[in-house]
């Protein structure tokens, strides 16, 4: 998994890299962070998606 390998989420620069670069662009952080979060609703929708499943199917087992 990239983030257990590198620390830091895909796409986003470690703190490592942002020191070294002497510091980061606010407004492109912001625009990679909001990507961040946009992926992550929908990974969350799916989730809820294939849990709503499971639980279906478990209600039928039952």
């Amino acid at each position: 998994m990239f983030i257990k390998e590198h620390n830091h989420l895909p796409g986003i620069p470690s703190a490592k890299e942002i020191e070294n670069d002497g510091g980061i662009d606010l407004g492109e952080m912001n625009r990679k962070l909001l990507e961040k979060v946009e992926e992550l609703t929908l990974y969350i929708i799916e989730l809820k998606k294939e849990n709503d499943a499971i639980k279906e199917i478990l209600e039928k087992l039952k």
